[in-house]
C-alpha cells in the first residue's frame, strides 16, 4: 500500500511517500480502507520533536484518525461492519496510509447524510470542541472569547458556544480568519495579533484558551470574577501557565478537559449527530493528497490554513465526500 514515513524527527519535509506492508486485523481490530486522514497540530509538533502524546518512535507511519470503510474484520469482530462508512482513531500512528488499523470497539459509524470528510474533521477536533463546551458549563448569556477562531477545533467552539446561547467574542489573526468567525456566528471579532486586543475584546465570563503563551495569559485578563478559562492547547509553543494564586485572587476558576472514555464517545457522538442534523459544520479548509502530507504539515505551521486540513487518499464512492 501507499503510505508517509516519519523516519526521523525534525520539519515537514521528514514526511516521505513509499511503499508499506499492507496491514491485517488482529482480534478486535478492523482494517480501513482509508479515503481522508485527519492532521492535527499537535501531530505536526510531535513530528517536529518527537515531544507529545505517541509513544511511537521513528521510523512509523504516522496519522491518528481515518475515515473511510471496512474493508476487513479481525477475530470476534461482527462482520456485519464490512464495507459500512466510519471514522476512528489508530492510536498515535498508521494514518497516513491507504490502509490503517483500528480498534473495533472505538469505531463510529457515519451517520446518514454527513459526507465521510465531514466526518473525519470532526472526529479529533470535534470532540474536543464538545467536551471544552460541557466542562465550561455554558449558560444563556455568557461572555465567550474563543482562541484561534478560525481553527479546526476554534471554528466548532464558536458554533457549539453560540449554540448554546453564548455571545462569542472570536479571537484570531487576519481578516480573513475573523470573517469565517463572524460567518460562523460570533457576535465580535478582535485581532489577536495586534498590541492591546484584549481590551478590545471586553469583559469576558470564559476564556478557551487553545494558544497558550502570551495570547493566553492576555485572555486571562479579560475574565470577570466567576469566569472560567479552560486551557486544552498550546500552539504558541507554550502554555499559558496562569498561577493559581493569581487566578484565585481575581476569582477566576482553572479548568480542565477529564476525557474519560464514556466522554469522548458521547462527545464524539454528539458532533457527528449535530452535523448529520445540519446544525454543525466543520469547515475543510485545505485539502492535499496522501503524498503531500510534508505541504500539509507546513500549511499547518505558517498559520495560513482555515478550520481543518485533511489528507485525501483515495477516491470515495461516496458521493458525499
Amino acid at each position: 500500500m501507499r503510505a508517509v514515513w516519519l523516519r526521523e524527527f525534525g520539519g515537514p519535509e521528514v514526511l516521505v511517500a513509499g511503499a508499506a506492508p499492507d496491514p491485517v486485523p488482529g482480534p478486535g481490530q478492523v482494517l480501513v480502507a482509508v479515503a481522508h486522514a485527519n492532521i492535527t497540530f499537535v501531530e505536526t509538533q510531535f513530528r517536529a520533536s518527537g515531544r507529545g502524546p505517541f509513544a511511537v518512535e521513528p521510523p512509523f507511519v504516522p496519522g491518528n484518525g481515518v475515515g473511510g470503510t471496512v474493508a476487513a474484520v479481525g477475530e470476534g469482530v461482527d462482520p456485519a461492519l464490512l464495507g459500512r462508512r466510519v471514522v476512528a482513531s489508530t492510536g498515535g500512528s498508521g494514518g497516513y496510509a491507504e490502509l490503517a488499523l483500528a480498534a473495533a470497539d472505538g469505531l463510529f459509524e457515519v451517520p446518514d447524510g454527513l459526507a465521510t470528510d465531514a466526518a473525519v474533521a470532526l472526529l479529533a477536533d470535534g470532540r474536543t470542541a464538545a467536551l471544552l463546551v460541557g466542562e465550561a458549563a455554558l449558560r444563556p448569556g455568557d461572555r465567550v472569547l474563543v482562541e484561534a477562531a478560525a481553527g479546526g477545533v476554534g471554528t466548532l467552539l464558536v458554533q457549539l458556544a453560540t449554540a448554546a446561547g453564548a455571545t462569542v467574542t472570536a479571537a484570531a489573526g487576519g481578516e480573513a480568519k475573523l470573517r469565517l468567525a463572524r460567518e460562523l456566528g460570533a457576535a465580535r471579532t478582535v485581532d489577536y495579533t495586534r498590541t492591546g486586543w484584549e481590551a478590545e475584546a471586553g469583559p469576558q465570563d470564559v476564556v478557551l484558551d487553545g494558544v497558550g503563551g502570551a495570547v493566553g495569559r492576555a485572555a486571562f485578563t479579560t475574565l470577570v470574577p466567576g469566569g472560567r478559562m479552560l486551557t486544552y492547547g498550546l500552539s504558541s509553543g507554550s502554555w499559558a501557565a496562569i498561577p493559581e494564586a493569581e487566578a484565585a485572587a481575581r476569582g477566576v476558576a482553572l479548568l480542565g478537559l477529564r476525557p474519560t472514555p464514556e466522554r469522548i464517545r458521547a462527545a464524539t457522538g454528539h458532533v457527528l449527530a449535530e452535523a448529520a442534523a445540519g446544525r454543525l459544520r466543520p469547515v475543510i479548509g485545505r485539502r492535499f493528497p496522501l503524498e503531500r502530507a510534508a505541504e500539509a504539515h507546513a500549511a499547518i505551521e505558517s498559520r495560513a490554513t482555515l478550520g481543518k486540513t485533511l489528507l485525501d487518499v483515495a477516491p470515495t464512492a461516496d458521493p458525499r465526500g
